[in-house]
């Protein structure tokens, strides 16, 4: 990324074929004369970058052999030309009909022989050799054709992968000797999954059944995990053919939607160059602060301003550092029925808040609203008139924003206050057995992100920043309560001793971990353990369990007696209770209610160097932000203003980059204790100087140091 002219990229996903006045032609006058007014809009509007070519294989490839590649040329150039770069992408997740028609045989099946039906995109069982010989053949003609272009700078493979969980037969076969390579043989996998258990031993491989009735949380486990191989296995396929085309100024990515169901993002990131994703977000009053309770970071499109920097943090996470954000939200995003673009200033902010946590580019979907297609109402830059608006002029005035500061902001690195555990294999174990409700009673298939959401948002209300780290990419101890004086473990429901041991001696090694429900209840294969809860970890948290209960309404809790925690008013306890019982620790929460308070609602110990904190409970808003106050006192950067958050980073010289939001119609000060300088206009403050805010307003400032 050294080599670019600027280290925050600026920009669209950019289809000419898609523009109407390309109907008469992508060669034509009319697409031409369209492709130059939109290159010179860009360029005024300090776009660096745009993606190209992902969506279209029925336009590369319009029938079975037969390839029309030189439609982008007039692209690529006219990019160079204003100097802009261009992600190229390869198109295999949108298969043309011809493709379908010829080849049934490579659609992905839902269930055991029940087709998905074509006709949106993704259909496709990309593991079978018919779309495999296709799609590479695909890919290595456009590379071929393209790949040292010189306005080419990267390249994305596919997009947003591992939207189905494959039922096809040659897939299961696949699943079959994956299980046989890993456990070796029928009685090992017996005992291992319990399978006992309604008369279920194996007497041979055959003896299999397929996963469409299947209700063991340890046959699902690992169905689970091997599905989101499958989907590591061939985007790394792509990105591999890509490496062999590609210059080593370029970068090989793909477009990360967190939420699909067959996707480890961070073993995937791991065969890519850099991580990109799509974080969308609702908009106008969800982003206010301060916000109303809850909110989502587990939906495609999340919602409230914690989820959108959740985002961000996630995105970082994948490979615990800088990202790309491939897609995000220009105007409208969704159905025709959700309207609800930003409000004035409200661009700037979202792209500032994810720069602020790692983002090295921010790119829109996209540059011109489509006439036509499931997504007409999915708004771009340009409406559906292209004439520049209200979105082009504000996103104009972010475009010179990076072009001023983004020198300054080169090699930035978050800061992070805590750090909350990520774990792909725990989110699967409870999705398989949920512990939580939804309202309506049923399986909260979600109950990862219910348990490990509340504690995040609870560290964004305190004016924390967060780091989210999985559980594979922790180092020694030592290090970590160096990098995260405070570590949250949550919902770490599926761990093996070696994680758990490992969370003890964080602990002990000076660092204040925090255990929240589920941690520390099941092992490796999701099987629950014998110990009493949490297992490996009882001692050190000086508190134990054996029994549990779901919270049908709210439980007020309150302070327990001389902790040194105080409550905000309405602090209660959410869904879910573990019956905890002191065993050395200090009583830090109680529930105010005639049965669970015989229990502890969160307690407190030294360990070695550090302290447990245990939380038996899911906090709601006011006892989170409480509890984080408590974890990590206010300092003089985390200011007292609702409406207000406090970034910051290190940049690669050293400098302290600090970012402050006012997420309110409000104008607001806000008192800087250092002297500084404006990123953005150069303005000098002195320390102790106010800093304005206006509604939906960013400063970006450099500490001056002394």
């Amino acid at each position: 990324m050294s080599n670019w002219p600027n280290p925050i990229l600026f920009g669209a996903a950019y289809y000419y074929e898609y523009q109407p006045a390309a109907a008469d032609g992508l060669g034509s006058k009319t697409g031409l004369d369209r492709l130059a007014a939109d290159l010179d809009l860009m360029a005024e509007a300090g776009f660096s970058v745009i993606r190209v070519g992902e969506s279209v294989w029925s336009t590369w490839e319009p029938e079975n052999g037969r390839f029309d590649l030189d439609w982008l040329q007039p692209v690529l150039d006219g990019a160079l030309e204003h100097g802009i770069g261009v992600i190229l992408g390869t198109p295999t997740y949108a298969v043309p009909p011809w493709l379908a028609r010829q080849y049934p045989e490579i659609a992905g099946d839902r269930r055991t022989g029940e087709r998905i039906p074509w006709g949106g995109r993704q259909e496709v069982d990309y593991t079978h050799p018919a779309f495999r010989f296709h799609a590479e053949r695909v890919i290595r003609k456009i590379l071929a054709r393209y790949a040292d272009h010189p306005a080419i700078i990267g390249f994305q493979v596919d997009n947003e992968p591992g939207l189905q969980l494959f039922h096809n037969h040659g897939v299961f076969q696949r699943f079959t000797d994956y299980l046989r390579h890993k456990y070796g043989d029928v009685e090992t996998l017996n005992r291992e999954w319990g399978l006992v258990y309604w008369s279920h031993r194996l007497s041979t491989w055959a003896d299999l059944w397929t996963p469409d009735g299947n209700a063991q949380p340890q046959y699902e486990q690992a169905w689970r995990r091997f599905q989101a191989e499958q989907t590591t296995e061939f985007i790394g396929w792509q990105a591999d053919i890509a490496r062999e085309y590609a210059r080593e100024d370029q970068f090989t990515t793909t477009c990360i939607s967190y939420p699909r169901p067959a996707l480890d993002d961070r073993a995937l990131a791991a065969r890519l160059s850099i991580t990109a994703g799509n974080p969308y977000y609702r908009m106008q009053d969800a982003f206010a602060l301060p916000h109303q309770s809850g909110g989502d970071a587990a939906n495609w499109n999340t919602r409230g301003t914690w989820a959108l920097y959740h985002s961000a943090d996630r995105m970082y996470s994948s490979r615990q550092e800088p990202f790309l954000v491939t897609e995000t939200n220009a105007q409208a995003i969704g159905g025709p029925w959700e309207n609800l673009p930003a409000y004035d200033g409200q661009w700037r902010q979202a792209a500032w808040a994810l720069v602020s946590r790692g983002a090295r580019m921010i790119e829109y979907w996209h540059w011109h609203t489509l006439h036509f297609g499931t997504e007409t109402y999915w708004g771009g830059i340009l409406p559906h008139s292209q004439e520049p608006g209200r979105t082009y002029r504000e996103l104009a005035r972010l475009g010179a924003e990076f072009r001023k500061a983004g020198a300054a902001l080169d090699g930035l690195v978050p800061h992070a206050d805590v750090a909350v555990l990520y774990s792909k294999e725990s989110e699967w174990a409870l999705t398989a057995q949920p512990p939580l409700q939804t309202a309506d009673g049923g399986p909260d298939r979600r109950s990862f992100e219910s348990i490990t959401g509340p504690f995040y948002k609870g560290a964004f209300d305190a004016g924390l920043q967060a780091r989210i780290v999985h559980t594979e990419q922790l180092g020694e101890p030592g290090e970590a309560v160096a990098q995260f004086p405070v570590l949250v473990a949550a919902g770490i429901y599926a761990a093996d001793d070696d994680l758990l041991d490992w969370l003890d001696r964080y602990a002990a090694a000076g660092g204040h971990l925090v255990l929240g429900p589920r941690t520390g209840y099941a092992d490796e294969e999701a099987r629950a353990r014998l110990e009493v809860k949490p297992a490996r970890l009882h001692e050190a948290a000086g508190v134990w369990y054996d029994e549990f209960a779901n919270l049908l309404s709210d439980v007020e809790v309150r302070a327990a007696e001389g902790s040194g925690l105080e409550l905000a008013e309405g602090a209660a306890a959410l869904k879910w209770a573990d019956g905890a019982y002191l065993r050395g620790a200090e009583p830090l929460a109680e529930y105010v209610h005639p049965h669970f308070g015989k229990f502890a609602a969160a307690t407190t110990q030294d360990h070695g160097l550090g302290r447990v904190t245990f939380v038996g409970t899911i906090p709601n808003d006011a006892f989170a932000k409480s509890l984080f106050e408590w974890l990590a006192p206010a300092d003089r950067w985390r200011p007292s203003h609702p409406s207000v958050t406090a970034t910051s980073g290190t940049a690669g010289d050293g400098t302290t980059i600090r970012f402050l939001h006012n997420w309110s119609w409000e104008e607001v000060e806000v008192e800087f204790p250092t002297a500084a300088v404006d990123a953005l206009d150069d303005t000098e403050y002195g320390p102790g100087s106010p800093i304005r805010l206006g509604p939906w307003d960013v400063k970006v400032v450099r500490e001056q140091n002394a």
